[in-house]
């Protein structure tokens, strides 16, 4: 990271966790309040557990169901040190957890279990009312999986994120091998970065990606000459709302609705929403008004002159370009 004001290109070199004195709970914290950041805005996701015991006491970090109705296992580790000291693999661990999760029946086994625990400890984030934990978890849950379609999907499989502010390669090469091998699992990278005293926190995918071979371990190699690609990305390569407006296939002062509701807003030229007369992102708009931790935001916004999903318009428009490049 380079910070180039003044015309001057002064160099930001990352730091860690451990050097800022972030525990792993610090950052469990701040993914359980802020997950839209390792899953964007193409995926909803509604976390429904933190520090969930199985019957052979392993504890995972955050659960969560997303909007495929798959239950998803997210694990954290503060930096590679943190990985490369364990006893056992980080990504086993993860594997083992997941495996406990296959045994949820149904939605109401997930509620009981895991969610209404869930928003028994953090009651303050959810309305008040008369219902109980289990009632709310109910509800909840079952107003998401409809939502995104996913009633009659829900569990059919489980997927896991692993979150680091770096990986060591035999977790890479691991990860890397298992996703070649169909289990939906992906690294995250949180990178931090002090600058004065704020502190900065880059987001990066590293898996999975097209092509896995880069980072197999090769046996005949040292673990120097076996070191990962340096190159990753940050978000899906989906087009976004700044892109559509530049594409004029939405323009600034059009309305937005969410989808199925009445609440709508104006789309600003930056991309962001005006809403009761405050600027705020379409992302966090919807996810507040869904009660979701994140949301498919092109999914839920609808383009009320057009009465076309986001989705539709960007998908329609990719679909016209391609047909007259060919």
């Amino acid at each position: 990271m380079y910070n180039v004001s003044n015309d001057k290109a002064l160099k930001i070199s990352a730091t860690t966790f451990s050097e800022l004195n972030y525990k792993e709970s610090d950052i469990e914290e701040l993914l359980r309040k802020n997950i839209d950041m390792i899953c964007d805005e193409e995926e909803s996701m509604l976390i429904v557990g933190k520090q969930v015991r199985n019957a052979q006491h392993g504890i995972s970090d955050l659960t969560a169901v997303d909007n495929r109705g798959n239950i998803v296992l997210i694990e954290i580790k503060r930096d590679r040190k943190d990985i490369e000291g364990r006893k056992e693999a980080f990504e086993f661990q993860a594997i083992r957890y997941a495996a406990s999760y296959a045994t949820i029946e149904d939605p109401e086994d997930l509620v009981n279990k895991i969610y209404a625990p869930y928003i028994e400890k953090y009651r303050n984030e959810f309305e008040n009312g008369p219902l109980t934990s289990v009632e709310l978890g109910t509800r909840k849950l079952m107003e998401f999986l409809r939502e995104n379609s996913a009633e009659s999907n829900f569990n059919k499989s489980q997927k896991i994120i692993l979150v680091a502010s770096d990986f060591d390669e035999q977790t890479l090469s691991a990860v890397a091998w298992l996703n070649s091998n169909n289990v939906d699992i992906t690294c995250f990278k949180m990178i931090p970065y002090k600058i004065k005293e704020e502190v900065y926190i880059n987001i990066e995918k590293v898996l999975p990606i097209n092509t896995y071979r880069d980072y197999y371990v090769n046996f005949l190699e040292s673990p120097v000459k076996s070191s990962v690609q340096k190159k990753g990305f940050t978000r899906r390569a989906l087009p976004k709302i700044n892109e559509m407006l530049e594409w004029g296939v939405v323009k600034a002062g059009d309305t937005i609705v969410a989808k199925g509701r009445e609440d709508e807003g104006k789309l600003l030229p930056n991309g962001n929403v005006e809403v009761n007369g405050e600027e705020i992102s379409m992302q966090k708009w919807l996810k507040e008004l869904f009660g979701w931790s994140s949301i498919q935001t092109y999914v839920f916004a609808v383009h009320k002159e057009t009465g076309k999903t986001l989705s539709q318009i960007r998908g329609e428009y990719m679909e016209k370009e391609q047909e007259e490049g060919i």
